[in-house]
């Protein structure tokens, strides 16, 4: 029976959890080298990332997209690496976009080629952008960057997608590190209140193996709060939809609000639904997994459609991640998990 017209029962995994966002790393390449991702010291001219002909092509990631939207995604972000760094993402988009079922497509982004690109990108459907942006000192956003990034082109770019208009409108997303940039959050959320851009604060992760994490590196949400707070009142406010990453906070003045993604100290992989699927086609069941499924092959070797939704429900129905539960349980680190430039943030 043709997959598409297949109306079984959408899948859950182990946990009672079902399948409803699909992140799409487009590009395992990066224009940054930021110190916690992609070191230079590894990432370096000498270091040999994909070939054009090993990453999914705009006909596969469409392919896939669609099947999982028959198991139930509605939901795709397009990721990296740096995305905007493939040649005509904006045909993806389109092509994406004309998927049955799907209602929320994101992107990613450093922002840096996306003055010149969110035109374009809003044109072809994209609903909303999120910009990472670390801090607004010039000399500490070049040094988190890796010595590669202009925050003046950063800046730029998440003016130009504030003025394309993108229905789901404009986020940024700021990694914070004890002692490294957490001085510079009072300025980012002076910067954008009331700009109707939400900033979101996320706890420093152990994602991949280069970035040394240490507990103490952490900045907990609460701290943030009470230190955001008690220069503009904020209040809690209810999730949107079921399982939201981030905690919502608004102004009591009106002027906007703010988010916490808190997975270190309120770990929130009971209500994860999401599933990654990197550069080179393996599917990913958690941020902090040890090992993926290949897509790549199969859709390479001729697998029907049929027999790619059954690859995919399988997967999702063996899923048992927790990594998060699991190191708040017992203090400890996986051994070694997959890089966040394959597989994005």
């Amino acid at each position: 029976m043709d997959a598409l017209n297949e109306t079984a029962a959408l899948p859950v995994d182990q946990l009672g959890r079902p399948l409803h966002d699909l992140r799409i790393s487009v590009m395992d390449r990066c224009n940054f080298r930021c110190p916690y991702c992609m070191p230079e010291s590894t990432y370096g001219e000498h270091f040999t990332f994909l070939r054009n002909d090993e990453r999914l092509s705009f006909d596969e990631i469409e392919r896939l997209c669609r099947l999982a939207a028959t198991l139930g995604v509605s939901k795709l972000r397009l990721t990296g690496g740096e995305p905007l760094l493939r040649p005509h993402l904006a045909e993806l988009v389109a092509r994406l976009r004309r998927i049955e079922g799907i209602t929320d497509l994101a992107l990613t982004t450093n922002g840096v080629l996306l003055s010149r690109q969110a035109g374009e990108l809003r044109d072809a459907g994209l609903d909303r952008v999120t910009v990472s942006l670390d801090t607004l000192d010039p000399a500490l956003f070049h040094r988190m960057s890796g010595g590669r990034g202009a925050l003046d082109e950063v800046l730029e770019g998440i003016e130009a997608a504030r003025a394309a208009g993108f229905p789901h409108g404009v986020k940024l997303n700021t990694v914070v590190q004890r002692g490294v940039n957490e001085h510079t959050v009072i300025d980012l959320v002076e910067r954008f209140r009331g700009s109707g851009i939400v900033v979101r604060f996320i706890e420093y992760m152990d994602v991949g193996n280069r970035n040394d994490w240490r507990p103490d590196d952490v900045v907990p949400s609460a701290e943030l709060i009470q230190r955001i707070g008690g220069r503009w009142p904020l209040r809690a406010v209810p999730p949107k939809y079921a399982g939201e990453v981030a905690t919502r906070y608004r102004f009591e003045d009106g002027a906007g609000e703010i988010g916490m993604i808190s997975s270190i100290s309120q770990p929130f992989c009971g209500g994860c639904t999401r599933a990654r699927l990197s550069s080179e086609g393996m599917l990913y069941t958690c941020l902090f997994a040890t090992r993926g499924t290949d897509f790549r092959h199969p859709l390479r070797g001729g697998a029907s459609d049929e027999a790619l939704t059954t690859l995919l429900r399988d997967v999702w129905l063996r899923r048992r991640d927790r990594y998060s539960e699991e190191r708040a349980e017992h203090h400890g680190k996986a051994p070694r998990k997959i890089e966040m430039h394959y597989i994005g943030g």
